[in-house]
């Protein structure tokens, strides 16, 4: 069996319950820009901070989050998590860090997506 040939690029599809309020609040929280809303297919898509990764949403009247945790590599947790807190984003729990290798905290967005800051500290 051969393995298929990927291209390098990713798109993290969430489901949502309105695309339009969901891509705002990337816009703002994470500085995502809009590609696009696709009304008739209730789909819309933004680019991320991080080249060949797009974010997908997917409206739903009734969302499911589901398993995958998106992970973005931020330089400065601290910062960042300061940032969204203050702008009523949640968090769960505190930031855990491994000594030497990373710290990481997990957030949510209005619809109760999980997603994940990382700061690499093995630099």
């Amino acid at each position: 069996m051969s393995v298929i040939s990927l291209d390098n690029t990713i798109t993290l599809a969430l489901s949502v319950r309105d695309r339009h309020a969901s891509a705002d609040w990337y816009g703002k929280m994470l500085g995502f820009e809009l590609l696009y809303h696709m009304d008739e297919a209730g789909w819309s898509e933004l680019q991320t901070n991080t080249e060949g990764v797009t974010l997908g949403l997917g409206e739903q009247s009734e969302p499911s989050p589901g398993n995958t945790v998106p992970v973005f590599g931020v330089a400065d947790i601290a910062g960042a998590r300061t940032a969204l807190e203050e702008a009523g984003v949640s968090f769960d729990g505190e930031t855990e860090t491994i000594e030497g290798m990373v710290s990481t905290a997990t957030f949510y967005d209005p619809d109760k997506n999980a997603l994940m800051l990382a700061q690499d500290l093995t630099k």
